[in-house]
């Protein structure tokens, strides 16, 4: 009985090592295999193995199971026992593969990409197709993480022959998602010519304007592309463009107050609108008739709605009142597509409402975004007392902690007479004097110190007005504090012109409009010269209301392209997935009473 037991255990033993081994063996080794067997059994075998080589491979097929079992920690555990550098080439793919995924769900793309940098991967071609496949999947995975988006193109493409059916179609729209994704001005020639070929797709797509543009340009590549995959099957999205392209903008409903506390506001934004309207007829376009309501007089919104149906209205733009766009996020549908020119308190509204406004917050996210592409971590916040204050700091805290950043302190600014005091809470610095007194009290003579500050604080976070702005960075500098970088919103900055005033702010970082930054643009000079009040802070509104006419045919398109981003004149616009238009802002810098852009960063 036992002689029996010993010779089952003995076959049991080689069926696993033989299921640990791929067959036949070549020059580069062998590839693991996940037997039908535990952890611990591979693991029992592992320790009574004959030779080195049979124990790693049991090993890292313990350590894969313990992944696809979602057990990143054991895997990872078990994984740390093999000898990398000691396992034959193929092995070391498959180890490099496997240390590569553990660290993406760790969310540590840079460690994946390390990880695949090994030498071993230069014979990758030469291994089965399947781990072809999962060592090109999580290397397009890494890239996309790290924000090096043509590589997971590049990735992507390279398995796409491997590829069949259901995972062949995800790969193929993911190519496209990735490719859409690249700023026009990033999309470069690769000398790849199918990775090519999607790249002169995103550039013809991105360089049309209008629906029609983008469809007779999409129609153009696939006559000039006619064996290229995505001429073979167009990616999803480019689909939706026929239905969007058949249902052309021909009549608008202008809704804004001619009265009231918004009437200024309101008068700006018009101006912009219709300017951008001009605009298209003289280049000879055939834009929508445009209808004019004034907000301040309704009495109903249905009986807006239901005249601006009667007269053929197909997209309405406005309002600007924040209460009248509650009511109509707290509608379940809107009988028109409407583009609001403000925003709600809640995210969630009808479908075919889509809200759009210069939010403090979205500025504030800007400057979390910023800060951590310039691999900061640690920040303090200065924004002003009051309700406005707390929901932009909060904005910038949710984003900022929520992508591994740290709040060190805060403080609620009001009365300039305060500040200096706030500032020297905030970094500590009358802890440092008191150290001072005590050590001189200790020693019973004069210490000579000159008081310190906290050094975890990376940087500032400054939302404030002008006036306060002019006195905090002198502050700073007076408190031992003036080589903190500061990145701001764009309420920092007045657009005056006064050099004096931006020599108080020397070296602050702020986002800002395109508007304001971009003083070549044809049309913003054009409305300059009509509406001079454009070249100061009320430009903000004038860029709105021309970015509110060129989203007004695009929302269908932005929103069945939601990779898809339009250059503004507010910014970089694009649709999130509650259907508010977000603005991604170009950078600035004071530098000696000067008004410097700063260069562009990767997101």
């Amino acid at each position: 009985m036992i002689a029996c037991l010993r010779l089952l255990s003995a076959l049991c033993l080689a069926a696993l090592l033989a299921a640990c081994a791929s067959s036949p063996s070549s020059s580069l080794g062998d590839l693991p295999r996940t037997p039908d067997a535990s952890i611990e059994q591979l693991l029992e075998q592992a320790t009574s193995a004959k030779t080195p080589e049979k124990a790693s491979l049991l090993r890292l097929s313990a350590a894969d199971l313990a992944y696809h079992q979602n057990n990143p920690a054991r895997s990872a555990q078990i994984l740390a026992q093999v000898p990398l550098d000691s396992l034959k080439p193929a092995a070391q793919v498959f180890a490099s593969t496997l240390t590569a995924e553990l660290a993406m769900t760790r969310n540590q793309p840079k460690a994946a990409l390390a990880a695949l940098n090994h030498p071993s991967l230069q014979n990758l071609k030469e291994l089965a197709p399947e781990q072809q496949i999962r060592t090109g999947t999580v290397h397009a995975r890494a890239y996309e993480a790290d924000g090096q988006t043509l590589a997971a193109a590049r990735e992507r493409v390279a398995m796409a022959p491997l590829l069949s059916g259901d995972t062949a179609s995800s790969n193929h729209e993911a190519i496209w998602a990735l490719i859409a994704a690249v700023p026009a001005e990033q999309l470069q020639a690769t000398n790849n010519p199918t990775l090519d070929g999607w790249v002169s797709l995103a550039l013809a797509v991105k360089g049309a304007g209008t629906l029609e543009q983008q469809q007779a340009a999409i129609d153009t590549w696939r006559v000039q592309n006619p064996g290229h995959p995505a001429s073979l099957q167009l990616p999803q999205p480019l689909i939706k463009l026929k239905e969007l392209a058949s249902q052309p903008l021909s009549k608008i409903a202008l809704l804004l107050p001619q009265e009231g506390p918004l009437a200024n506001v309101a008068r700006a934004l018009r101006e912009g609108f219709m300017a951008a309207h001009y605009q298209a007829e003289q280049a000879g376009q055939k834009p929508p008739i445009i209808e004019f309501y004034d907000s301040s007089r309704l009495s109903s919104i249905d009986d807006f709605y239901a005249k601006a149906q009667a007269a053929g209205v197909q997209l309405v733009v406005g309002p600007l009142e924040k209460p009248l766009v509650k009511q109509l996020n707290d509608r379940p549908q809107l009988p028109i597509t409407t583009l609001a020119l403000n925003y709600s308190e809640t995210d969630q509204g009808p479908a075919q409402l889509f809200q759009f406004g210069l939010a403090a917050e979205d500025e504030a996210r800007e400057v979390s975004q910023r800060a951590r592409a310039d691999g900061l971590h640690r920040a303090a916040a200065m924004v002003p007392k009051g309700e406005w204050g707390e929901r932009v700091f909060r904005a910038f805290r949710q984003d900022w902690e929520a992508n591994g950043g740290t709040v060190i302190g805060v403080e609620y600014v009001d009365q300039p007479v305060a500040l200096a005091q706030q500032i020297a809470d905030l970094f500590h610095l009358r802890q440092s004097e008191g150290r001072a007194k005590s050590l001189q009290s200790t020693v019973g003579t004069d210490v000579a110190a000159q008081p310190s500050r906290r050094q975890d604080i990376e940087f500032i976070f400054l939302a404030v007005p002008p006036q306060l702005a002019q006195q905090i960075k002198p502050t700073l500098n007076f408190q031992y504090a003036g080589d903190v970088p500061v990145y701001a919103t764009s309420h920092v900055y007045s657009a005056s012109g006064d050099r004096n005033q931006y020599l108080d702010m020397n070296n602050v970082m702020f986002c800002e409009t395109p508007w304001l930054l971009n003083t070549t643009d044809p049309l913003r000079n054009q409305v300059a010269a009509q509406w001079p009040q454009a070249n100061g802070s009320l430009g903000r509104l004038y860029a709105m209301g021309v970015d509110a006419y060129r989203l007004a045919p695009r929302l269908g398109q932005l929103k069945a392209l939601p990779d898809t981003r339009i250059d503004g004149l507010s910014g970089n616009l694009g649709i999130s997935p509650n259907q508010r238009v977000d603005r991604q802002l170009p950078w600035a810098q004071f530098v000696n009473g000067q008004v410097q852009r700063l260069p562009d960063t990767s997101r």
